[in-house]
């Protein structure tokens, strides 16, 4: 199954809050790839990309380093599309 994978850092200044991390969710969930996100700082947790519970976990501030994995018959237009979302600082700024 094709994977895809890119390496991201949240760059708005409130973080992964509950508005940019439901822009995220509703976003991986126009694809059908399985989409992961992993903390890359600290414990290195992991979270379901489509579930807004899992985001929430990763309690990602500004400058945490997160990575997307996408594996699924549209793996790197998910992973390009959500790491643009996120390099756009969610439309925040």
């Amino acid at each position: 199954m094709p994977t895809a994978s890119r390496d991201v850092v949240i760059s708005n200044k409130l973080g992964l809050h509950a508005r940019p991390a439901m822009q995220f969710v509703e976003l991986a969930n126009q694809f059908s790839s399985r989409v992961q996100v992993q903390s890359l700082a600290g414990e290195n947790v992991c979270a379901d990309g489509k579930s807004i519970m899992q985001m929430m976990i990763l309690a990602a501030v500004e400058g945490t380093p997160l990575r997307i994995v996408a594996e699924g018959p549209d793996a790197e237009p998910a992973v390009e599309k959500l790491a643009a979302l996120i390099n756009d600082k969610f439309g925040e700024e």
